[in-house]
């Protein structure tokens, strides 16, 4: 059937092309846009002034001498009223004109009988003559796999996925106008690392040809940014693409958009008034209200957030005590719960295993989860009160991480030897633990100052519109079709 379709439509093309016609132009001409029209139909059709209007048609509808055309652009839509005894290529319009066809309509606003305002076509050409019909015509769009890899037809027929992408745009601009507003600067830093850092994650490998080198795609932005701190910058912000081998489910993705910033001379007690106050500013702006629901849940954004201290939520929802608990008592414990660890995971991996099977899914409602274990937390400065923990917050709501932040630490002697702890863990066989980075090492020894930092991702925004991850994304990572249809 969809065979058929498209060979009819090339005879069409042909058609067109034979008529002298140029099915695809370099060039079109238009006026305003099809809200526009609408907007300024009173004024204009008074006036009776001549106007060129372009776009796709969604609805037509050949009555003898006329052809009513809905003809749809990014603003809105209008009809256009095509007849014979107006527009003297008429009868090649309506022998080859499907919907989907793209259009260039020129004419005076007016009326219908049934007043509807339309363009009363003084002349029509097709400007992009379509081989494929759109799916509603013969076909659907409603396997959701079907919806993501032919997304651009998902924005087509389903307006609301279109306008969910428009408020993800605000997303990132009211988040950039913050950063800016709080006095920091914006910079860019390269997605090609020789030495992946900042994060527990397995990078994906490429190639330098040129350098004849391996390189990584970045898996975050952090060693980069702490490196401009060590260079005289005090506040910076980047808002970038990060890359992580990881698998896939309604939180995670390996290609996604994230936020991280660094200030100097602040540690993450401030860092914490600072995300609470953009964060609520943000969730105004996308949802209107400080109130939001995700899945069966109301999340109540407003109020202050409480401080949730790490050990105490994590012995009462698993019972053990993280102060005295042996490695191996962890394992037999994640064991226990049906998780799978690596014979040698270290204790830091299998404390977040367990935190993130018993504990974290029981925490809806916004919190700050303060001062982890140093195991967990590589790169945070250690407690004073308690070297065993890390300065650390993670911003919790919906059962999930939204944000996380830390006081950073910039001890190049202590830095190193917890660097070398994850260096015996990846030897042991944990693919996520992290780089020794002499490069990073280096730069702390010239001096870093006491300094802040927070990263988060475009998980938020999913969370507020109550999706998983892959569908606020435009395209996201799937397996590549056995054969393109």
């Amino acid at each position: 059937m969809l065979e058929e379709i498209i060979a009819e439509r090339d005879k069409k093309l042909a058609n067109l092309r034979d008529a002298e016609t140029d099915p695809y132009p370099a060039s079109v001409k238009r006026t305003l846009s099809a809200a526009a029209a609408v907007k300024n139909f009173g004024v204009l059709s008074k006036a009776k002034k001549t106007v060129f209007l372009t776009g796709r048609v969604f609805g037509i509808r050949k009555q003898g001498g006329v052809i009513f055309a809905d003809i749809k652009d990014e603003s809105g839509k209008i009809q256009a009223v095509i007849k014979k005894e107006s527009v003297k290529n008429f009868a090649l319009l309506k022998e080859n004109v499907d919907i989907g066809d793209f259009l260039e309509i020129s004419g005076i606003l007016f009326k219908t009988k049934r007043g509807e305002k339309s363009v009363d076509a003084k002349s029509a050409r097709v400007i992009v003559k379509t081989l494929r019909p759109l799916p509603t015509q013969w076909y659907g769009l409603e396997d959701q796999e079907t919806r993501l890899r032919r997304r651009y037809l998902d924005l087509l027929l389903h307006p609301e996925v279109k306008e969910m992408f428009v408020k993800k745009s605000v997303f990132w601009r009211e988040i950039r106008d913050f950063m800016l507003a709080g006095g920091f600067t914006e910079v860019e830093t390269p997605v090609l690392e020789a030495t992946p850092g900042g994060a527990d994650a397995e990078p994906f490998l490429t190639r330098h040809n040129a350098l004849d080198a391996d390189f990584y795609l970045r898996i975050s932005l952090e060693i980069s940014l702490k490196k401009l701190l060590v260079g005289g910058f005090e506040k910076i912000f980047e808002i970038g693409r990060v890359f992580r081998n990881e698998g896939i489910d309604a939180e995670h993705l390996q290609d996604y958009t994230q936020l991280e910033f660094y200030a100097a001379y602040g540690d993450y007690r401030e860092l914490m008034k600072f995300t609470e106050k953009m964060y609520k500013t943000v969730i105004k702006k996308i949802a209107g209200s400080l109130t939001t629901k995700y899945r069966e849940e109301t999340i109540s954004w407003g109020k202050k957030w409480p401080l949730v201290d790490y050990y105490a939520i994590f012995k009462k929802e698993t019972g053990l005590d993280l102060v005295s608990v042996s490695r191996d008592r962890l394992f037999e414990e994640a064991r226990k719960r049906g998780l799978q660890p690596e014979d040698k995971a270290g204790r830091g991996r299998l404390i977040d295993l367990l935190y993130k099977k018993a504990v974290r899914p029981k925490m809806i409602q916004p919190c700050f989860l303060i001062d982890p274990p140093v195991d967990i937390e590589p790169l945070a400065k250690r407690s004073a009160k308690d070297p065993g923990r890390v300065e650390r917050f993670q911003i919790i709501a919906c059962g999930t991480e939204l944000g996380k932040g830390f006081s950073e630490a910039n001890d190049p002697r202590d830095q190193r030897r917890r660097f070398e702890e994850q260096v015996k863990l990846r030897e042991a066989g944990d693919k996520e633990a992290q780089r020794l980075d002499e490069e990073f090492l280096e730069a702390l020894e010239y001096g870093m100052p006491p300094a802040a930092g927070f990263g988060m991702s475009e998980r938020l925004f999913a969370v507020l519109m109550d999706k998983p991850i892959r569908e606020i994304v435009f395209f996201p990572p799937m397996r590549p079709p056995k054969s393109n249809p």
